[in-house]
């Protein structure tokens, strides 16, 4: 499968969620979207020489680093320190308000920046040697800023140093006076100006973050986009959102994944883990949402919850909490 085709539905990066454990599991329920890291800062990766960050499991390819940073020789040198991990897109984070990003200078505050954010892709460009795509995950402006101009802007100027995919949550970031939080719902979303600058620039890939809660939303926006991200609905309830996303989104003639199935099939993954001196917990806290909204969901999360954490628990937890489902799911089909 080609990535743009993968990239018709990827998932977002998000900080203390998409580890490498959840994005083994999200792996089960879709073989094909594209999945994110979390974001890396380039001066953490090449500063502190931790290239362990860069670490993931074969079986979670396609998979695209999000690396942080304004400074274009760090970034630079971020890249060329990826490369040798196979990633097969390299994003630049120009949409995180949080307060310890901007200290840092990068995230959302770079919308203000376009001319910077256009030479830190152009160095990051340069070192990736056609290897991986570099792309760009942005807001549609921040505080004071009018959307309707800086969303072109920072389009314009990453494009024209070799940038062709932009990821677009189509929400303002209020970087004084909302929380990080409070920024992925209070700005009100406005997918419109989005479509109009995909629209006006068909040499581009745009693909739209914000709001997408169902599977079925994401199918109905990709009528007037390239692609969609979706975040936290793809966590909190990854059947819903991947489970049959390969065939309805990405077109792709497989069957739809259902909860047991990916948890069965995350079993030889958390036993080789767990052997290895991983806490089960780290793994299972991202398999909390498995049953969202099904039968035996609170079950399910009552035991991993309360016995993932002591001291040997290992796949036998999941498989109890399995066979808790289970019969809540044969009582319902009757």
């Amino acid at each position: 499968m080609t990535l743009d085709r993968s990239r018709r539905l990827s998932v977002a990066p998000m900080m203390d969620w998409t580890d490498r454990h959840c994005r083994v599991f999200h792996r089960q329920f879709s073989r094909h979207a594209l999945l994110y890291t979390e974001m890396i800062t380039a001066s953490g990766l090449v500063l502190g020489g931790a290239d362990w960050l860069l670490d993931h499991a074969a079986e979670e390819h396609p998979l695209a680093l999000q690396l942080g940073g304004s400074d274009p020789d760090m970034l630079s040198r971020a890249v060329q320190m990826a490369l040798p991990f196979g990633f097969e897109e390299i994003n630049l984070n120009i949409g995180c308000p949080s307060d310890r990003v901007q200290s840092g200078r990068f995230g959302a505050c770079l919308m203000r920046e376009p001319a910077l954010v256009a030479r830190c892709c152009a160095a990051m460009i340069s070192a990736a040697e056609g290897r991986a795509d570099i792309t760009v995950k942005c807001r549609i402006g921040v505080d004071e800023q009018d959307p309707e101009s800086a969303l072109p802007a920072l389009i314009d100027s990453c494009a024209a140093v070799g940038v062709r995919v932009f990821i677009v949550h189509a929400r303002k970031a209020w970087l004084d006076g909302l929380s990080p939080k409070d920024n992925r719902s209070i700005p009100p979303l406005d997918y419109d100006l989005v479509r109009r600058v995909r629209a006006s620039r068909p040499g581009l890939w745009i693909s739209l973050n914000g709001g997408i809660r169902t599977a079925a939303e994401a199918v109905d926006h990709l009528a007037d986009f390239d692609g969609v991200m979706i975040g936290r609905a793809a966590y909190h309830d990854p059947a819903e959102i991947l489970g049959n996303a390969d065939a309805i989104i990405l077109r792709v003639p497989m069957a739809r994944t259902y909860p047991a199935d990916a948890v069965r099939a995350m079993l030889p993954y958390i036993q080789a883990e767990v052997a290895r001196g991983t806490k089960l917990h780290q793994i299972t806290r991202h398999m909390l949402g498995g049953f969202a909204g099904r039968p035996g969901a609170r079950r399910w999360r009552r035991i991993l919850s309360e016995g993932a954490a002591r001291p040997g628990a290992g796949a036998e937890l999941v498989l109890e909490a399995l066979s808790a489902v289970e019969p809540a799911r044969a009582a319902a089909a009757e």
